[in-house]
């Protein structure tokens, strides 16, 4: 990213961009802008001629002078070639459910330009151009969620963003749904006139699954944090024990993921006080249950494969996963399966059995916070009444069984996609990745958990506050006030579904629970 004018931007032009990058723009509206470095549009230019060259000598160029798929043994003269290509729009026009999120769209159609950009698609610069015009206006596609395997890549759901380049089909504008020709009327823009295989090379490849396991990413990686700091919350709440965070555990078992959590942790329960006075001294509490005593190890799992899955994304948006694409030093026309979406389809069934790990994880806090039987003190459900009125107050009694069954949807939606391939089109595509299925999964089981660990977060607040003493933790004391900065403590019986969902926005966008790794 660079500054230009003192506002930043992300150039494409060939080269690398960041995870961080790709996350600015479709979350945070940052701009692009296409480059105008000689070398760039040279490269660019080159495989474009070669791609007219290879079809004036009659060159068998998949998709573009032959048929789809299964039909690639059709061929058809120049004059028509020239003229087929948005057709494929128009019969992959057939995608079903509710629209995929403007962010996740928006990084789709980032990772679009970032993958024809690398300069082996024989695409125009003005295809690049067109689709940063759009995301630099707010014109967002309205893409179905459902209805790509993942294999040739995500044709159905990227046919949707195409035809809107062109003019066609609906389109999120000013937190509207309008026909793509009316806002791009509105925003100055003209409908896009596709040159040869450029329809092919919008929807032939990974990009809405990445677009969307990117943003997965992002928010798993919050969670992670937050989680950390309902943990800590947790364990002060229920007098728990500090020396199970001591470093020498995390050197006897040196996992990155752990360690870091094991610190964090140790970090936040530091208290004025010796620790000792703060812990229940009771003999069958000399060790905590496991989901506090073994948090590093379960959250530092989603830590460690953060660490990869976040490298892999980054590795597959700044890939060529385009077919047909160019040999550029010998015109060479190169038919193969980058458009195949297994890496993405691996990262995210791993990322959804880290994340539901945590969501189970966070729903066993909860219970140890509202079970009188095991939460060391504290009034069954956490109820804040004078203890005349206990029977009249349920306080956190529907939140955890809420919680309960946001859990085991987690946990049952942590099937690999992977493992479904299935043949079609005629057993052309006869190995499939399920890619998309995977990130959108993961999409879901980060919501259920920021879910989960909302309620956890609302438990553990209350919990602190009965207990009175967080403010000899300081770091605890500051999470805790902002907590209350979003929710009020539960003294009388209300409603607190608002409450979850204001807390799952403060996971997901706020800095409350940053930490610096």
């Amino acid at each position: 990213m660079k500054k230009i004018g003192g506002q930043p931007i992300v150039v494409i032009d060939g080269g690398n961009i960041s995870f961080d990058d790709i996350i600015a723009v479709a979350r945070d509206g940052v701009a692009v802008r296409i480059s105008k470095k000689k070398s760039f549009l040279l490269r660019m230019e080159k495989t474009n001629q070669m791609l007219m060259e290879s079809l004036h000598r009659d060159v068998p160029v998949y998709g573009v002078n032959t048929g789809y798929g299964k039909s690639c043994g059709s061929r058809m003269p120049l004059s028509i070639a020239l003229k087929n290509g948005e057709n494929i729009f128009r019969f992959h026009g057939c995608g079903t459910g509710e629209p995929i999120g403007i962010e996740e769209t928006r990084g789709a159609m980032l990772c679009r330009i970032i993958c024809l950009a690398r300069g082996y698609s024989g695409v125009s610069v003005a295809l690049l151009q067109q689709m940063a015009d759009f995301l630099n206006s707010g014109i967002t596609p309205v893409v179905p969620c459902e209805g790509s395997v993942g294999a040739s890549g995500d044709l159905t759901p990227m046919s949707y963003i195409g035809a809107c380049l062109a003019g066609e089909r609906e389109v999120f504008y000013h937190e509207e749904i309008m026909p793509a020709s009316k806002a791009m009327k509105k925003a100055g823009l003209k409908p896009y006139k596709y040159l040869p295989k450029e329809p092919l090379s919008m929807v032939n490849g990974t990009t809405t699954m990445t677009g969307i396991a990117a943003l997965a990413v992002e928010r798993a990686n919050r969670i992670l944090n937050a989680a950390v700091y309902a943990t800590a919350l947790c364990v002060h709440a229920l007098k728990g024990n500090a020396h199970h965070y001591h470093p020498v555990l995390a050197q006897a078992k040196p996992f990155p993921g752990q360690t870091f959590v094991a610190e964090q942790i140790a970090r936040l329960l530091q208290a004025k006080v010796s620790p000792r006075q703060l812990e229940d001294d009771t003999l069958e509490t000399l060790q905590d249950p496991y989901s506090l005593r073994c948090a590093p190890q379960v959250l530092g799992v989603l830590c460690d494969a953060l660490s990869w899955i976040k490298k892999w994304v980054e590795t597959e948006a700044n890939s060529s996963n385009d077919n047909p694409i160019f040999d550029p030093a010998t015109g060479t026309v190169l038919m193969g399966g980058n458009f195949y979406g297994g890496h993405i389809a691996f990262a995210m069934d791993g990322l959804k059995a880290a994340l539901a790990s945590v969501a189970d994880m966070c729903d066993r806090q909860t219970m140890l916070l509202v079970d009188p039987h095991l939460n060391r003190g504290l009034p069954a459900d956490l109820v804040r009444t004078a203890p005349e009125k206990a029977g009249l107050r349920h306080g956190f009694k529907a939140m955890s069984i809420s919680s309960s069954a946001l859990t085991a949807e987690a946990l049952k939606g942590t099937m690999p996609a992977a493992s479904f391939s299935r043949s079609t089109e005629s057993h052309n595509q006869d190995k499939v990745s399920m890619g998309t299925i995977a990130a959108r999964d993961a999409e879901r089981i980060c919501t259920l958990t920021e879910r989960v660990l909302s309620i956890h977060l609302l438990a553990a607040a209350q919990a602190c506050d009965i207990r009175d003493t967080v403010k000899v933790r300081p770091l605890l004391a500051g999470i805790q006030e902002k907590i209350r900065f979003v929710s009020k403590p539960v003294i009388e019986d209300r409603p607190l579904d608002a409450d979850i969902e204001s807390m799952c926005f403060a996971i997901r966008y706020s800095d409350f629970f940053r930490i610096k790794q």
